[in-house]
């Protein structure tokens, strides 16, 4: 009886940690863009925080979602995707609205359908980003469905999805280097990311997720902490700006 006992109560708490795990994993990809959120609207600046950041989440966690109809992998993995769309999108409209506020000098009005692509992804309403992964999604969609049972299509989606979303901190890294100053950059965003990726790399490889998850999480750890380094190279560059905002 005992021995009854202890097995159900290890079956028990093994379920409660795989629940915990996959509820870290859906709240866990979102938590790190709270504090940016919060220090773009408490400073209506928005400089400091690159888009491009967004459209590679919207475009990593799509082809996620694709690929999950091609090869099911663990259902919190893609209830993420859906959650981490949203949370995209939030951040795109947070933007487009301050950057649109700062204007002093009324500019012309710059939209998807314009199809310039001088202005990719550097739109001036929000319905232009919303229009332009729709029209990904739809296309992708639709080519998922003519090639679902080709295997090695499917496996391509799988990659570039995991290798799109490695390369999440490339845009930042970018920006950083351009700006010589990591001003406008939530630290505690980055370091969020950090210890975020580290969870979901372990859990890829404990879960037993397709390689493309574990490898490229890793790619992804190692972007992190570049921006880390980012951060101490720039930080003195960092700290002028950040007087010159205050009018110190």
């Amino acid at each position: 009886m005992d021995w009854i006992i202890s097995d159900e109560l290890g079956l028990t708490v093994g379920h409660l940690v795989g629940w915990g795990a996959a509820s870290a994993m859906i709240v866990g990809g979102v938590a790190p863009y709270i504090p940016q959120y919060r220090q773009i609207k408490k400073t209506q600046d928005a400089d400091g925080f690159s888009l491009y950041v967004c459209l590679t989440l919207l475009v990593a966690n799509t082809l996620r979602i694709l690929f999950w109809f091609g090869k099911r992998y663990e259902l919190p993995l893609l209830i993420q995707s859906i959650v981490m769309n949203a949370t995209m999108f939030a951040m795109i409209h947070l933007c487009v609205t301050i950057r649109k506020k700062n204007q002093i000098i009324r500019a012309r009005e710059r939209i998807f359908t314009d199809m310039d692509k001088k202005y990719f992804w550097a739109w001036t309403d929000f319905q232009s980003y919303v229009d332009c992964m729709l029209v990904f999604s739809v296309l992708g969609a639709a080519i998922t469905y003519l090639l679902i049972e080709f295997s090695p299509f499917v496996e391509l989606i799988g990659f570039l999805a995991v290798f799109t979303e490695a390369m999440l901190g490339a845009p930042q890294i970018a920006k950083n280097l351009q700006n010589k100053s990591t001003e406008g950059m939530s630290v505690c965003m980055v370091i969020m990311w950090t210890f975020g990726d580290l969870f979901k790399t372990a859990y890829f490889v404990i879960r037993e997720a397709p390689t493309q998850f574990w490898v490229c999480g890793s790619l992804q750890v190692l972007l992190d902490i570049v921006i880390l380094l980012q951060v101490w190279m720039y930080r003195h560059n960092t700290a002028a700006a950040r007087r010159i905002r205050r009018g110190d």
